[in-house]
């Protein structure tokens, strides 16, 4: 009788953490109709196969099979241990120097061309719900909803997906700004004394320059964000996964590829007010001092 891991895992995108428990008892199940002994399990709950980061459960595994803990590592199929091409092959290849193998329960023993294809296809997966889910985001802010994300002002409203509302002692603060920063103020000072007189800021941090500055390349910052003027603009920035990491992060888009959507509803600051602050932001090319995006500056996300 061969020594086994189970390895099961569940990623985060809605499905049910009972998927563990059914992984694992499939596994058993395997185990007990092909002679092998199962030793240890091994899971990773609500972790998406993208990446191994974040991943102990796994992590774990592979450093247990370095010890010769187990002859042979049991999952449902490839997919559960990675999606990433890479990373599935640098997992077969680790755990294949240690002399264990992968045996799927549905699929058999993995072997070279398994894993490479199973990673290609696990890649294309990746990259098709990405496109799914950007297109599904696409029509939601086409119809005039928030595709995510919460700008300082704004609250979403309670089983309205994708709604939003003003909150109006939040958006007296952004109308402040607006006519402080016209009046010649600087957002250094404007957020100095935002900070004196004890207004609260997004997510209990202080106010700093850059939540007002923002960056023009991505159209951020209390000042630049259009919402306030009734105008929805989304797809500004797209995301891609560190490698080095597996974090994922932020890279602008041209603003070609900008989607702008009335939302009258939404306004905030009147036009000519609004046109003013772009007027002298132009003018002055204010910018973040340094710390660009720092994360006090969380106020205007949408």
């Amino acid at each position: 009788m061969k020594s086994a891991a189970v390895y099961a895992r569940y990623s985060s995108d809605k499905q049910s953490e009972t998927s563990i428990e059914d992984q694992i008892a499939l596994c058993r199940e395997f185990a007990a109709r092909n002679a092998f002994e199962i030793v240890s399990v091994y899971s990773d709950a609500a972790k998406s196969g993208s990446s191994l980061f974040g991943r102990s459960g796994l992590l774990s595994l592979l450093a247990d099979a370095q010890n010769r803990a187990f002859e042979a590592v049991l999952v449902e199929n490839l997919d559960r241990i990675s999606r990433d091409q890479e990373d599935i092959a640098g997992v077969y290849k680790r755990l294949s120097f240690s002399g264990v193998e992968i045996t799927q329960v549905h699929g058999g023993k993995a072997d070279k061309m398994q894993v490479g294809l199973r990673g290609l296809l696990g890649s294309i997966y990746l990259q098709d719900l990405a496109d799914k889910t950007h297109r599904g985001l696409s029509g939601r802010v086409a119809a005039g909803k928030s595709a995510g994300g919460k700008a300082y002002g704004y609250r979403p409203i309670r089983g309205e997906p994708g709604e939003l509302e003003i909150v109006e002692e939040e958006a007296e603060v952004v109308r402040r700004v607006y006519r402080e920063f016209v009046s010649g103020k600087s957002p250094r000072t404007i957020a100095h004394d935002l900070n004196r007189d004890k207004v609260l800021a997004p997510r209990g941090a202080a106010w700093g320059q850059s939540a007002l500055n923002g960056m023009k390349a991505r159209g951020n910052g209390m000042l630049r964000l259009s919402i306030y003027a009734g105008v929805l603009v989304w797809n500004k920035v797209h995301y891609v996964r560190d490698p080095e990491t597996g974090r994922r992060v932020t890279r602008p888009n041209p603003p070609s590829e900008w989607k702008r959507i009335e939302v009258p509803h939404l306004r905030i600051v009147d036009q000519d007010l609004w046109d003013a602050v772009q007027k002298r932001l132009d003018e002055t090319g204010a910018s973040p001092a340094g710390r660009i995006g720092r994360r006090s500056a969380g106020c205007c996300r949408v």
